[in-house]
């Protein structure tokens, strides 16, 4: 990215970019314990389901390194961390998977002491955030593959070093592709209700000086009309075993154009967010507050009062999607990314 990493563990807590003040100024925030760590994940400081993952697992080890009298005390207080997590965003599968795995680490160790569990939390914390750099840049190399040189990819929202450690997934493909010589340009639709194409995806590019050039998102239909479209490259915050894609909302109707039109629709994404379990039915699908629809950056752009509704995610149906992109490799349709697992 040419810039620091999203998230950082610290000598004084964990750092991270606030994102909601991108791209007109890069500041930096230092979440001290784990309330403050929530706070960012829920009102988009730091937000894609890498990042929120790895927000989650240092959310929690941030609450090992204050004051405990015990084991026992330690043990309450990473629970209740682990809840406190859990109860920020509901969607991303990456936040329960560093959850879970955080889980595990005090679950297996218990009678060693407290000392020895907090110091193995903190450490299981800072490996979770540095196998997501390896992670996406296997993403990235098995990605770029998928691109000819000269092609114009579209991607959406911001699935870049922003919602990841660093280099990203959908970015993170587009990015190797262009480090191994390939000329790329992007198409990077705005992302409303947040803006997070225009905002984010558009700074990444931009400071990387990879060729772009940012749309509305009633544009998509006519760019690919147009033929004007080669691929299209999004993450995702949840996906099925067999291949269902849950991501920002509008991603659905991306890929329902790209069928349309016969360009080809791929997914990048680590294999933390694949879900075994559940159906795309049962997904909870977050609704975020209306005024994020009714203001952009606290302006009313709506008149006073209105309702208005905020998913913010969609799911796309597997049959529209034409290759699943992990750091295991690409899989095609039709979709058992239980294979992956397994490996």
């Amino acid at each position: 990215m040419g810039l620091r990493r999203t998230i950082e563990w610290t000598e004084g807590g964990v750092s991270i970019i606030d994102q909601t003040k991108l791209p007109d100024e890069l500041a930096i925030v230092n979440c001290e314990d784990t309330e403050r760590m929530a706070r960012a994940i829920e009102t988009m400081e730091i937000r894609g389901a890498p990042a929120i993952g790895v927000a989650a697992a240092m959310g929690i080890a941030l609450s090992a390194k204050g004051a405990f009298s015990g084991e026992e005390d330690l043990i309450k207080k990473l629970d209740s961390a682990a809840s406190r997590m859990a109860s920020t965003r509901p969607t991303a599968r990456n936040l329960f998977w560093a959850i879970e795995r955080m889980r595990g680490v005090w679950d297996r160790r218990r009678g060693s002491g407290a000392l020895a569990i907090s110091e193995a939390v903190i450490e299981e914390a800072k490996k979770i955030a540095e196998e997501d750099v390896k992670v996406c840049r296997r993403i990235g190399e098995n990605g770029a593959t998928l691109l000819e040189d000269g092609d114009c990819i579209m991607t959406y929202c911001n699935a870049g070093a922003l919602a990841c450690v660093e280099h990203g997934t959908a970015l993170g493909v587009i990015r190797s592709a262009c480090r191994a010589g390939k000329r790329i340009e992007v198409v990077v639709p705005e992302t409303r209700p947040l803006l997070q194409g225009a905002r984010l995806t558009a700074f990444e590019l931009k400071s990387e000086g990879i060729p772009f050039k940012l749309i509305t998102d009633g544009m998509v239909a006519r760019l690919m009309q147009k033929g004007l479209v080669d691929k299209v490259v999004v993450g995702a915050d949840r996906i099925t075993r067999h291949g269902d894609v849950v991501n920002k909302v509008g991603t659905c109707g991306v890929a329902i154009i790209a069928r349309r039109y016969g360009v080809p629709f791929y997914v990048a994404a680590p294999l933390s967010t694949v879900d075994l379990r559940a159906d795309p039915e049962e997904i909870a699908i977050e609704e975020r507050p209306p005024q994020e629809v009714t203001e952009i950056r606290g302006i009313r752009i709506a008149p006073a009062g209105v309702s208005a509704l905020n998913p913010a995610f969609d799911v796309t149906p597997r049959d529209l999607v034409d290759g699943i992109i992990t750091e295991a490799g690409v899989q095609r349709p039709p979709f058992d990314l239980t294979l992956f697992q397994a490996e």
